[in-house]
């Protein structure tokens, strides 16, 4: 068993540990802890299934919905009955998209800020290294001077070729076991970083096309995304330098 094996069992193991003792589980579990990357993924995993598992148990259905639900399926006189059957029936599809909505939005929140949030932590610790950072290639180089143009504005799609940008030796970094590309550029004297994701790598990010500015571990950054790609911009010097590029 590799670890995506592992993985492909383990998303269904249940966060309140009933699955211990189950067979289906057990050699992922021992892989688990194992292997130490792997160990740390299911932790996450766990975690995340326990906070939703919180937030569904903190919705409550309304008192009367039992109440009109069975109104719904009760036989009414015949001059009414084809009225009746339409009311009740729409009301129950809206209650039923409702529901839905709710419980789409409740799950989909947590997972969505949690992969913003752990990009753009990654983003940040990894730009307080710069010392280390660097890229090669023509391709690299155009998108350096692109960054760098004060009269471009970013905040906007930007023309990027992932996998052009990589085979030609920009910086590239895992995180999470997928690739970004970081590019540093300069302007007035500052120093900033872009950190470039696939959005097909991380299906759980959600950008607005529209920058959000943050303030995270002692950073400001600019977070946006296009329909194929993720920017973070990373600034050290504060967030006025960074509001200035928008």
């Amino acid at each position: 068993m590799n670890n995506e094996e592992a993985k492909f069992i383990l998303q269904g193991y249940r966060p309140n540990g009933r699955d211990t003792t189950d067979a289906t589980f057990c050699a992922a579990l021992d892989q688990a802890r194992l292997d130490a990357g792997l160990g740390q993924w299911f932790a996450g995993a766990r975690a995340f299934d326990a906070a939703i598992s919180a937030k569904f148990a903190e919705v409550q259905p309304p008192t009367s919905l039992r109440e009109a639900i069975l109104a719904g399926g009760r036989l009414t006189e015949p001059s009414s009955t084809a009225s009746s059957w339409w009311h009740s029936r729409a009301w129950l599809a809206a209650a039923a998209g409702v529901a839905v909505l709710l419980a789409l939005s409740v799950g989909f929140w947590p997972k969505t800020a949690a992969a913003r949030e752990a990009l753009q932590d990654f983003a940040v610790a990894d730009a307080k290294h710069s010392g280390t950072h660097g890229g090669e290639g023509a391709d690299t180089d155009a998108l350096q001077a692109m960054l760098s143009n004060p009269q471009v504005r970013l905040g906007r799609d930007l023309p990027v070729n992932f996998a052009a940008l990589r085979k030609a030796g920009c910086r590239t970094v895992t995180f999470q076991e997928r690739a970004l590309l970081e590019v540093c550029f300069q302007r007035e004297g500052v120093w900033f970083h872009c950190y470039i994701a696939q959005r097909a790598d991380f299906s759980a990010l959600a950008a607005s096309a529209a920058p959000v500015l943050s303030e995270r571990g002692g950073a400001s950054l600019a977070a946006w995304g296009d329909a194929a790609h993720y920017f973070v911009v990373v600034s050290k010097a504060g967030r006025a330098p960074l509001e200035k590029l928008l």
